[in-house]
């Protein structure tokens, strides 16, 4: 599998890709710069870090952005209306300043999931939480680094990646509730691939994980905690893949420059770009808000 530049952005930290199917078109997020791009056009800057989003029901974006849940209207500006207009607040969170928020997606049923962070990254002050668009409520806390979710096939498990604990975590997954429980331990991840970051799943109910700092993007069986693959990034800092196109097959991947050495910048100059791998799988889609 080739990993192929589609864009040279230079983010200081591109995360958060979701693809929206309905319009063919990839979100992502430099979350520092406080920008959402489509595909490779900035759509917007904002006023505050936006951690993750999420493609609506309703054609808008769900933002995850510092400490709220924000509706955000893309077509607003078009509109002629003022850009304040775009942002809506769903629900305000009680974070500290050290937090913000970082990755998130909707889970099959619509609710909206997504995790804080240290943004010293040291210690376990984030949050899990899960909107179901009335209220935010915690689905668990003691989080360093909120990183990836992802679902298996038939929606029954939850996985989920708090960096520092180098391990991808499950949990038992009521659709109907949102409920969880039952967290265990799949597998862990060996520090020599890098820090595992963001995550997605195919139909096969394999994991796709960008590492942070290793250059890669690993496939694992979560069941066997077995690593099938490795897909060279040329980032360092591999950020979050997702899944998208006509098809569902090719994966796209966020990276970020942020805190690189010079000698690491000159030995990988892509670094920060958004990249995809035409692969030979159907991954799981982006499920929509609402």
């Amino acid at each position: 599998m080739q990993t192929e530049l589609l864009f040279d952005a230079k983010a200081t930290l591109g995360e958060g890709p979701a693809w929206d199917e309905k319009t063919q078109t990839l979100y992502w997020v430099d979350i520092l710069e406080k920008r959402i791009y489509a595909g490779m056009e900035v759509l917007a800057e904002l006023d505050e870090y936006i951690g993750c989003l999420a493609p609506c029901k309703n054609g808008h974006l769900i933002l995850g952005k510092r400490a709220s849940i924000v509706d955000f209207d893309p077509f607003a500006q078009a509109q002629g209306k003022p850009a304040t207009s775009q942002q809506t607040l769903l629900s305000a969170l009680s974070e500290s300043s050290n937090n913000r928020m970082n990755d998130g997606k909707c889970d099959p049923s619509g609710r909206f999931i997504a995790g804080t962070m240290d943004m010293n990254e040291t210690d376990p002050t984030g949050s899990v939480y899960s909107f179901d668009g009335k209220s935010a409520r915690v689905l668990f806390r003691d989080v360093t680094i909120s990183n990836g979710m992802a679902w298996s096939p038939d929606y029954k498990t939850f996985y989920y990646i708090d960096t520092p604990a180098c391990e991808v975590r499950a949990y038992d997954y009521d659709l109907k509730t949102g409920e969880i429980a039952n967290r265990r331990k799949a597998f862990e991840v060996p520090k020599s691939l890098g820090w595992a970051d963001g995550m997605t799943s195919d139909i096969q109910g394999n994991l796709w994980i960008a590492m942070w700092g290793g250059a890669q993007v690993t496939r694992w069986n979560p069941n066997m905690g077995q690593l099938l693959e490795q897909i060279p990034v040329p980032a360092l800092q591999s950020s979050c893949p997702v899944f998208g196109g006509k098809d569902r097959n090719e994966l796209y991947i966020t990276s970020a420059r942020k805190g690189m050495s010079e000698a690491d910048l000159q030995k990988y100059p892509l670094s920060g770009g958004l990249f995809k791998v035409v692969t030979k799988y159907e991954g799981m889609p982006t499920f929509e808000f609402g």
